[in-house]
């Protein structure tokens, strides 16, 4: 079933992030790690849906978005920092495969932090820690790292960020893999939770499973 929804107000979080939030119909429950499918309610638009993940949590009295623009891929999200508060658009009802299944180890690249976002929040509002979760970071650049002062404020929050196009930066370089899964995760004492680009993916389900992780704690999620 759709929903229109309106922007209340819209903020940069990186020079290409940025923070939309909407009021919240009745009827819309969308729990953390979900997904929903959007499309710009503008002429021409209507019928294009991409789907995001709302960082805010069900006690929010608004959904939050936090959603990567790329002006080069000439679609939806090229439109994202073009919305004005009072824009509607279309959402459908909530879906995806990630959930809280307990701490672990949330292993992200760029945008595929955002069904992070909201599991973390619900996860400290519940316990009043994250002890005993690791967030496992990979960006371009520095720069291109999401709510990184969020995540590193979080109580009990391990962060490890590391970029792929920045030999200088101030933070790990090289991409996620096997060699750092080694010596990051310990297979049996949590859930390896992944989100990212589809070779990202599966790159490191492969690598998980070869260090000993079994499948059952490995946790997935491809929609970006």
């Amino acid at each position: 079933m759709p929903h229109t929804l309106t922007l209340q107000e819209i903020e940069p979080v990186t020079h290409d992030v940025f923070r939309l939030r909407f009021d919240k119909p009745d009827g819309l429950g969308v729990e953390p790690g979900q997904a929903v499918d959007i499309a710009l309610d503008r002429d021409g638009w209507r019928n294009e849906t991409r789907p995001f993940t709302p960082t805010s949590l069900p006690s929010d009295g608004f959904l939050e978005f936090t959603i990567k623009s790329y002006p080069d891929h000439d679609g939806v999200t090229e439109q994202i920092p073009t919305l004005k508060p009072g824009e509607t658009i279309i959402v459908n009802d909530p879906w995806g495969a990630i959930q809280d299944e307990g701490k672990g180890w949330f292993i992200a690249g760029g945008a595929g932090v955002t069904p992070f976002i909201a599991i973390l929040r619900k996860r400290l509002e519940t316990h009043g820690t994250l002890e005993g979760c690791e967030l496992i970071f990979s960006n371009s650049t520095e720069a291109d790292i999401i709510n990184r002062e969020e995540f590193e404020s979080m109580p009990g929050l391990k962060t490890y960020f590391t970029v792929t196009d920045d030999k200088s930066a101030d933070v790990h370089t090289g991409q996620i893999d096997k060699g750092l899964l080694e010596d990051r995760v310990k297979p049996g004492a949590g859930k390896c939770y992944i989100c990212g680009p589809e070779p990202m993916i599966d790159d490191i389900v492969l690598a998980l499973k070869e260090i000993g992780v079994g499948e059952d704690d490995i946790i997935v999620e491809d929609f970006i």
